[in-house]
C-alpha cells in the first residue's frame, strides 16, 4: 500500500503563500487627517522617515506608552517600522489601550508605497 505524503507539501505551500502575501505591496492608505507614526528607534528615524511622521519608539516601552497616552484615542493613526514586526505589535498595543482607528502600514518601503508620502532624509 502506498502512503501519500501530501501534508509536508501542503504546509510548505501554505508557508510560501503567507510569505508572498506578507511581502506584497500594501493597499493604498489615505493619510488625510491621520497622524503617521514611525515606531522605529530615533536613529532609524533620523536615517530617513516618511514626511510628517512623528517618532514614537516602540522598543522604548515606557516612552512608547507615554507617547501614545498623549494621543486622542479616537484619532486616526498610521504606523510603520522597518519590516512590519514592530508596527504590527505597536498597533495591537494601541488597540489594547482603546485606540479605535489604527492602521498598520507595515515596513518602511511598503508604507511609503501605500501612503505615497515622500521620504525625508
Amino acid at each position: 500500500m502506498r502512503t501519500l505524503r501530501l501534508a509536508p507539501v501542503v504546509v510548505v505551500t501554505a508557508l510560501l503563500l503567507a510569505s508572498v502575501a506578507a511581502c506584497a505591496p500594501a493597499a493604498t492608505i489615505d493619510t488625510t487627517g491621520a497622524t503617521v507614526i514611525d515606531v522605529r528607534t530615533p536613529a532609524e528615524y533620523a536615517d530617513g522617515h516618511l514626511s510628517g511622521a512623528v517618532n514614537i519608539d516602540f522598543r522604548n516601552t515606557s516612552g512608547f506608552l507615554a507617547g501614545v497616552r498623549q494621543l486622542d484615542r479616537d484619532g486616526n493613526y498610521v504606523l510603520y517600522c522597518r519590516s512590519g514586526n514592530r508596527s504590527a505589535a505597536a498597533a495591537a498595543r494601541m488597540r489594547d489601550l482603546g485606540f479605535t482607528n489604527v492602521t498598520d502600514a507595515g515596513g518602511f518601503e511598503n508604507a511609503q508605497s501605500a501612503t505615497g508620502l515622500e521620504v525625508v532624509r
